[in-house]
């Protein structure tokens, strides 16, 4: 009897992740419509830097756009920003609400949510349930304005930092976290003789900085980017935070003049040159932020969703 013939007369796809491997044909595809999406995104944010250092000189010869840069870096668009007037009056406002709300969002988002998150807490089940109803049901606008104004709140920073100090979604996040948690290692402390706020502050919080960072991102990223609330509540345009203003003079074309960089009678560079510098401006803080925090979102979104 002849030995049975092991030879393979088809060839067998090779598997990645238990998943076929695409072909060449596939493969080269994605790989252009993959840099055709990046250049889509790409190309307008380099623009928007190339313009915002370009010479007065070359961004008039480009017709207000420069890709690249030619004639050597120039800053004087952001000088103009930075010397005062409005715009350096919204930079400041914008971080005073970034800051101030921030702090304020997470110290109520935790405290609520480590309270919820320990049974045989007074009203936990109640105060649960109003949290997810809050979740889905939004109040509106009206009922908020006059909220607002009842309180004496109108034309106040608090009016734009207060309404949404606290976020139903973040809570859910950040108690669910809370309860998967070490048991043993909160009993432990409790036989110590550790109080609740001890329990919190020493023990849950630094257990839970990946999803404090994460949720305090979410609030700082809000607050900053956050125009429409401003432009309800704030008629005082020295309160306009930093993306009302950008709003007015770049969406809406209003006309940069003198008085609003608090500048003199010298000549200023192109409003082209400026509304990008602006635009930069607004977005710089955020991507210098966000680096050092997405290492946490895997772990404390994902976890804080899992458990619990």
């Amino acid at each position: 009897m002849s030995a049975p013939d092991h030879r393979i007369s088809k060839r067998q796809p090779v598997l990645v992740g238990g998943m076929p491997m695409p072909g060449r044909t596939e493969r080269v595809l994605k790989a252009v419509f993959l840099t055709v999406i990046c250049g889509a995104v790409v190309f307008p944010f380099v623009g928007v830097i190339s313009t915002s250092l370009a010479s007065p000189e070359e961004v008039i010869r480009a017709g207000g756009f420069v890709l690249l840069p030619t004639d050597g870096i120039d800053l004087s668009a952001y000088k103009s920003i930075l010397s005062g007037g409005t715009v350096t009056q919204s930079i400041l406002v914008s971080g005073f609400i970034t800051v101030v709300g921030t702090t304020i969002a997470l110290l109520l988002t935790c405290t609520l949510g480590w309270a919820l998150s320990r049974r045989g807490t007074v009203g936990n089940k109640p105060l649960l349930l109003l949290v997810l109803v809050s979740l889905l049901f939004n109040p509106g606008l009206i009922p908020s304005y006059l909220v607002i104004q009842q309180f004496g709140l109108l034309n106040s920073l608090w009016a734009v930092i207060l309404p949404v100090s606290v976020s139903a979604f973040n809570v859910i996040v950040v108690r669910a976290y809370f309860v998967g948690l070490p048991g043993e290692v909160l009993d432990s402390a409790r036989i110590d003789g550790a109080s609740e706020w001890k329990l919190f502050w020493h023990i849950g919080l630094p257990l839970s900085k990946a999803v404090v960072a994460v949720v305090g991102l979410f609030y700082a990223v809000g607050y900053w980017n956050s125009f429409f609330g401003a432009l309800l509540y704030l008629s005082d345009s020295s309160k306009w935070p930093l993306q009302l203003v950008l709003r007015t003079y770049v969406v809406n074309g209003v006309e940069i003049g003198a008085q609003d960089l608090g500048g003199g009678s010298e000549a200023l560079p192109p409003q082209t040159s400026i509304q990008m510098a602006i635009l930069m401006i607004s977005i710089v803080p955020i991507l210098c932020v966000y680096p050092f925090v997405q290492r946490h979102f895997a772990k404390g979104v994902l976890t804080g969703a899992v458990k619990g």
